[in-house]
């Protein structure tokens, strides 16, 4: 399934409290109802004056042309949907969001691991955006994110889910990829994975030390942005 994931950046003359009123009440029964959406999620941050960004919305497609018609492709940040509630989504977006700072991603999730039957409304979520290291293509890259880091993730205490996401257009993405870690109970994320305000972190034991030692294998994680937020499906027909 394809997944368009926006990483989203307030207006500066917006509280966050103001957004996320506007992006729930208001703009999120538009985005559920655009025209191809089969999963529409959003996402809060847990701990909003050090988390990253103001939120994350996620929309599923199974076809990706249906994807770049309703919301861009990559390569741009900005789209212009001509007709339907695309239209009506994107114009509305001008009234919380500042689109230039809101990178965005679009790519194929591959589901790791999942003990909740696809049920994530109300878990805790762990993303990172990843970025490879200098001198690492991208290929190479997601060999060792796939065969070597991947196994040892799935298995970090506490993680009941655990889905990536590779870019369906590399050269223009603006990330290599995503990692996403799902969570019961908000302690063990922080255990496993630290808090907001760091972007790294230094577990002690188990598969969550093993597998951040690992990371320095493949990744630059002071320039990978991550959110530690709580979803919620606003719509699911998959």
């Amino acid at each position: 399934m394809y997944k368009h994931v926006a990483l989203l950046v307030r207006r500066d003359d917006t509280t966050h409290e103001e957004f996320v009123d506007h992006w729930q009440n208001e703009h999120t029964p538009i985005a559920r109802e655009i025209e191809g959406v089969t999963r529409y999620q959003t996402v809060l941050p847990t701990d909003p004056e050090n988390a990253e960004f103001d939120g994350i919305a996620e929309l599923y497609f199974e076809d990706l042309d249906a994807l770049h018609d309703a919301l861009g492709s990559e390569g741009s940040r900005d789209y212009d949907p001509e007709r339907g509630k695309a239209k009506e989504a994107r114009e509305d977006v001008d009234n919380f969001l500042d689109i230039d700072r809101r990178p965005r991603f679009i790519g194929e999730e591959i589901l790791q691991k999942d003990e909740v039957d696809g049920d994530t409304d109300g878990l805790y979520k762990h993303s990172a955006f990843l970025v490879r290291q200098d001198g690492m293509t991208h290929e190479e890259f997601v060999e060792y994110w796939q065969d070597n880091h991947t196994p040892i993730a799935r298995e970090i205490e506490g993680v009941v889910r655990y889905a990536t996401v590779l870019p369906t257009d590399p050269e223009n993405a603006e990330f290599d990829g995503i990692a996403e870690l799902y969570f019961e109970d908000l302690d063990k994320l922080y255990d496993a994975l630290g808090s907001e305000g760091s972007r790294d972190y230094d577990p002690e034991k188990g598969k969550a030390k093993e597998a951040r030692e690992d990371v320095n294998n493949f990744l630059a994680i002071d320039e990978r942005p991550r959110f530690i937020g709580r979803e919620t499906v606003q719509k699911d027909e998959t």
